[in-house]
């Protein structure tokens, strides 16, 4: 199962991260995790949020160089070692992670780290056999 990303090419300018989350929040589209890549120059804002297909268009509407890509939502316990099992799973497969983020959820019980590998379709079928638990895109929408 995987959830919509959104990645948002931004100028390392005053402002420009302000201007996203403005125009978001104008929309009504809620953050419901985020991370920022940065250079000097630029960096790469990924998110998830409650309506991608919307958040998409009204920030390529508003001339953000923006695109949607898919990532795994994976639920990992919330103690010592628990990201690390899940990443031996696929170290063992062989995938590469391209990068992480994550957030606890509400409960407090677990944690959802979202996820980019290089081969999707296989990280999904080795993770969901080892018995992780991959989130349906609407339960991360509606957190």
């Amino acid at each position: 199962m995987r959830v919509k990303q959104i990645s948002v090419f931004l100028e390392n300018k005053v402002g420009r991260l302000s201007e996203v989350t403005r125009i978001l929040g104008e929309e009504g589209i809620n953050i419901r995790a985020l991370s920022i890549a940065d250079t000097t120059e630029f960096g790469i804002l990924r998110m998830i949020v409650d309506k991608p297909d919307s958040a998409y268009k009204v920030l390529k509407d508003k001339g953000f160089a923006t695109s949607m890509t898919d990532v795994l939502a994976v639920e990992v316990e919330d103690k010592p070692g628990g990201l690390a099992k899940v990443l031996e799973v696929l170290k063992e497969a062989g995938i590469n992670v391209e990068y992480v983020y994550a957030f606890v959820t509400p409960s407090g019980k677990n944690a959802l780290v979202v996820i980019r590998v290089e081969k999707m379709e296989e990280g999904e079928k080795v993770l969901t056999n080892a018995g992780v638990r991959l989130l349906p895109p609407e339960e991360v929408y509606a957190l």
